[in-house]
């Protein structure tokens, strides 16, 4: 839903206490969404080949299909009987802020899947889920010997600071919004170099300004690619995260891992919704070398 204004000039800050607001929404639309699809809507486009790992409702049969057009293997797709898809409401405003009321339904039952019932995964993420899912799914790729990326996300709150430091320690590679950055150091009562120590490699996104990797010792600035128009930030995060996952899977360093996530980002967000950019191997390759005068693949 987009709002035609800003919120800042509807809500009172002063009265937050007593908060009682309604936005009239110039814009509606239902879009494929979710971190798992997202993710692989980008990956899949690239060449790669992701395997989608989640549960869904009695209403997922069309996610399902659509999924399978686009040649992404669904055979890790449970149904999870008496539920519905998680489904996000999301409101933004002409800043991009967002606003989101979230149903997990079928999600609060992902710990139903395990790691070891997909053969000939050489890499993994466990993106927000279900709180069970997200702490199994963390030790199965750990005891499996699979690296993986921890990307706590809007999962992060469901979790102590403890919990959230053996979720660190298990995984690879650990990805965090700049906001999600801070509120993990608070609740770990880590500063971010310290975090960053406990994985390979540690990336921190921060919007316009780019990204932050934290890896052997050292950080690497990842400028952010100016995109053709500023539409719609929903999924970008999960496009940037495709980005690297292909990046990692490929073996690249991470500048060049960096600069693929955030160019994927950059043409999400010109493009309402998670699943609805043109994206192809071509265009990625041309885009990459305007900009970084050099050549991806």
């Amino acid at each position: 839903m987009v709002f035609p204004d800003r919120f800042s000039r509807h809500i009172l800050p002063d009265q937050t206490h007593v908060l009682s607001v309604a936005f009239q929404i110039g814009e509606l639309r239902r879009e494929w969404g979710g971190c798992a699809g997202n993710i692989a809507y980008n990956l899949r486009a690239l060449g790669g080949d992701p395997v989608v790992m989640a549960t869904i409702g009695e209403d997922g049969s069309e996610y399902r299909a659509r999924l399978e057009t686009l040649g992404i293997l669904t055979g890790s797709l449970r149904c999870v009987a008496g539920t519905y898809t998680a489904q996000a409401y999301i409101i933004t405003d002409l800043d991009d802020n967002q606003i989101t009321a979230f149903h997990p339904g079928a999600m609060n039952h992902s710990h139903l899947n395990h790691v070891a019932d997909v053969d000939d995964i050489a890499l993994g993420i466990v993106a927000p889920d279900g709180r069970d899912g997200m702490l199994s799914h963390v030790r199965e790729f750990a005891a499996a010997g699979i690296p993986f990326v921890f990307d706590p996300g809007q999962g992060l709150p469901l979790f102590s600071g403890e919990e959230l430091v053996g979720m660190i320690d298990a995984a690879s590679y650990l990805t965090v919004n700049d906001y999600e950055a801070r509120m993990l150091g608070e609740r770990c009562g880590l500063k971010i170099e310290d975090i960053a120590a406990r994985v390979e490699a540690m990336i921190v996104t921060l919007g316009a300004d780019g990204s932050r990797i934290y890896a052997d010792g050292r950080i690497i600035d990842i400028p952010s690619v100016p995109p053709s128009a500023l539409v719609d930030p929903t999924g970008c995060g999960d496009a940037y995260r495709a980005g690297l996952l292909y990046g990692v899977a490929q073996g690249w360093d991470w500048q060049r891992a960096g600069r693929l996530a955030s160019l994927l980002g950059s043409l999400k967000i010109a493009s309402r919704g998670g699943q609805n950019h043109a994206i192809n191997r071509d265009l990625v390759a041309a885009r990459y070398f305007d900009y970084f005068r050099e050549p991806l693949w």
